[in-house]
């Protein structure tokens, strides 16, 4: 292919697409806006599906490598009322089909995949527009700009890319997280590390909920959420980290001290995230030598566990699409027709769990969800 490939976005989607490209000798050139791998925090956990996320490895050629990343005994989940009493309780399954690794481990055998130079850090896409004669020029933060004939954005759910294909944008879905994390140590912790089991503990309740994860090394991270508006997120005052954690450990008055103390005692900077997603079944008109993966594409809630899968499978399944197929309109066509099936029905799924998870009738619609999966 004699075409030059501007991937933006060096997150899991975009890494994935460069990959299998690559393994397959055509060149990409991927821009992300950070200044390096390791500028933040990649956050916890994932489950590799073997339908999705565990295909996309195998075409990148790094199954092998992805399965030393597993983290066996770390996919047990509990569920409990607010009270801490056990009302769900999964063991770890060795054999699991959706095998758990750290997301910035995984990144970071992406990245390590890659040819030198193919990443472009610190480039921050600030506009991309159609060159009449073809192509789009790129422009970045930092001044510079450059030219590409296929432009794939991947770079999550504020798109600079997606205007071109679609006006659609992110809603608030009325779920906000707020990130939590500790070490052991202290008999508060202790006991409240150990109400966890091995894996992940949901504790949730109509509009809120406190989750979880407890890795091997002992340490605790994981988010409260709430279903709050928008203007509720600018009343929580972080600037004294303590005061604004007194204010959220506030809203579970009356919950057990083993789960309040995931949030008065976390030493985690307690960043609030809301959670958008874009509508569900998005599609767009075919647009020349543009289109999107992951979250650019089809960006849901959680609740799924379907976003990073995607991305991936979104990933290797264009850089298979782009290879086969000469015309590249033709190959830009068939992966969007196979992406717009697929994200639909995922975002769809991932919509009912947020309301499961958070609706009237949790936790109970928690533990049944679990029982039937």
């Amino acid at each position: 292919m004699q075409k030059t490939i501007a991937i933006v976005g060096a997150g899991l989607g975009g890494l994935t697409l460069a990959r299998v490209l690559q393994a397959h000798g055509v060149a990409a050139t991927i821009y992300e806006g950070e200044a390096s791998a390791t500028t933040r925090a990649q956050g916890g956990l994932l489950d590799i599906h073997e339908g999705t996320g565990q295909v996309a490895l195998r075409a990148a050629g790094l199954y092998d490598e992805f399965l030393t990343l597993v983290r066996p005994g770390e996919d047990a989940k509990r569920v409990v009322d607010h009270h801490g009493t056990i009302l769900f309780d999964m063991p770890a399954d060795a054999g699991s089909a959706r095998p758990e690794v750290d997301r910035g481990e995984l990144r970071r055998l992406l990245i390590d995949s890659l040819a030198p130079g193919t990443i472009r850090w610190g480039h921050k896409l600030a506009s991309v527009r159609h060159r009449p004669e073809g192509g789009y020029v790129l422009t970045f933060a930092e001044g510079s700009a450059t030219h590409a004939d296929i432009v794939i954005g991947a770079d999550g759910a504020w798109s600079k890319v997606r205007p071109l294909l679609t006006p659609a944008e992110p809603l608030f879905s009325g779920t906000c997280f707020i990130e939590i994390a500790f070490t052991s140590g202290g008999q508060n912790r202790r006991a409240s590390v150990a109400a966890i089991g091995s894996g992940t503990l949901m504790a949730v309740a109509p509009g809120k909920g406190i989750i979880a994860h407890r890795y091997a090394d002992g340490h605790v991270r994981g988010y409260v959420a709430l279903n709050k508006p928008e203007t509720w997120m600018r009343s929580i005052d972080f600037g004294d980290p303590s005061a604004g954690l007194r204010q959220l450990a506030d809203a579970f008055d009356g919950w057990s001290p083993l789960l309040t103390a995931f949030v008065t005692e976390s030493d985690a900077e307690p960043w609030l995230r809301p959670i958008y997603a874009l509508p569900v079944g998005l599609e767009w008109d075919r647009v020349p030598g543009v289109t999107l993966i992951g979250d650019a594409a089809h960006l849901m809630s959680p609740f799924a566990g379907e976003g990073a899968n995607l991305a991936m499978y979104d990933g290797a399944d264009l850089a298979g699409k782009l290879v086969e197929q000469p015309d590249i309109e033709v190959a830009l066509g068939a992966y969007e027709e196979r992406l717009f099936l697929r994200s639909s029905g995922a975002a769809g799924r991932s919509a009912q769990n947020l309301e499961i998870f958070f609706g009237r009738e949790a936790p109970q619609s928690v533990v049944t969800l679990f029982d039937h999966s």
